[in-house]
């Protein structure tokens, strides 16, 4: 998706890119100082996610996500649909946005398709996370003066419901906070490798 990118942007937006990068900071810090071991280390007797397992969800969810809300941006440009007010996430897309906050609330089994890998390299598994990051950060900035709620994305996981753009990114900066929140949890957990 091509735009013309903002050197300012909007309130609305520039706290969502606040909290895209504050996660990618999180993760850095998360992971800083942990061997393969501890990185992918499972709390409850293998029942609980590592963290290595958090960021590899949060990566394919954020794929998952960027894929159709790329597609969605693409026909806002051909289209002409220019900003017209701040995010407004809508009904389903605003529970949605405060579903996936910290602390969990209700707790659902991940779809097929973002469930993570057993295991992963560290670095490769932050690596691919950032890399996730920087690519949400730079549609966001591009569709900064697009009107980000007529635009809509179809929902990856629930056939049938289509969100708003804008919603889609509050939805993945949350989601961020969510599982890093999980990921501090096992790494404060008893039996973690290196604590006492």
């Amino acid at each position: 998706m091509t735009s013309s990118t903002a050197t300012t942007f909007p309130e609305d937006v520039a706290r969502i890119l606040d909290g895209l990068r504050a996660a990618d900071l999180d993760a850095r810090d998360l992971v800083a100082g942990l061997d393969e071991r501890a990185f992918n280390w499972q709390a409850n007797e293998g029942r609980s996610w590592s963290i290595a397992q958090c960021l590899d969800h949060l990566t394919r969810t954020g794929w998952a996500y960027l894929r159709p809300i790329d597609t969605a941006l693409e026909r806002a440009v051909e289209r002409g649909h220019v900003r017209r007010g701040p995010i407004d996430p809508g009904y389903f897309g605003g529970l949605f946005a405060k579903y996936v906050e910290p602390p969990p609330r209700f707790r659902f089994p991940a779809p097929r398709k973002i469930q993570p890998a057993a295991a992963g390299a560290r670095d490769a598994t932050l690596g691919a996370f950032l890399e996730m990051q920087a690519q949400a950060r730079t549609l966001l900035e591009q569709a900064a003066n697009l009107d980000l709620n007529r635009t809509r994305f179809a929902n990856p996981f629930v056939p049938g419901i289509r969100f708003r753009v804008g919603a889609g990114f509050m939805i993945l900066a949350g989601h961020n906070r969510r599982h890093l929140w999980q990921g501090r949890r096992v790494r404060g957990a008893d039996g973690f490798p290196g604590n006492p």
